[in-house]
């Protein structure tokens, strides 16, 4: 597949805004107050329903000095290997999630990543998109 640099922007923005109408649908039904798993799983599920491909728990390895270190890291989803999602359920997003999406795409090469929190009342306060790359639309 293309780079996400030779990926219009247009279509990256309609893939997170499938994620985030997917998490809402996800949040709904469910509500907050489950194992951050069953949301994984639910929200695959939905994207999947509504035609997207999605990898779940992908290996995320770190290039060190040229080597690549399989170091346990993985991604809750890539959608349309484009969008990474991070899920979480958490009392409230602090920097260190925001870091950790943040160097997940440094080290993917992708551009945009959603961090979902299901664990408030609202889905829509625990949404926060994030983009890397400095030849990204914002």
């Amino acid at each position: 597949m293309a780079s996400p640099s030779l990926v219009p922007a247009s279509r990256i923005n309609q893939v997170s805004g499938a994620v985030v109408s997917a998490a809402m649908r996800v949040h709904s039904l469910l509500g907050p107050g489950l194992l951050e798993s069953a949301y994984d799983a639910c929200l695959a599920r939905e994207l999947r329903n509504r035609g997207f491909r999605v990898d779940t728990q992908v290996g995320l390895p770190v290039v060190y000095d040229g080597e690549k270190l399989d170091l346990g890291y993985r991604v809750d989803l890539l959608v349309e290997n484009l969008v990474i999602v991070e899920i979480k359920c958490v009392e409230a997003i602090h920097p260190v999630h925001e870091a950790q999406l943040l160097s997940y795409l440094r080290l993917s090469g992708k551009n945009v990543g959603l961090l979902i929190n299901f664990h408030v009342a609202r889905l829509k306060d625990g949404i926060k998109r994030m983009v890397d790359g400095r030849d990204w639309e914002r």
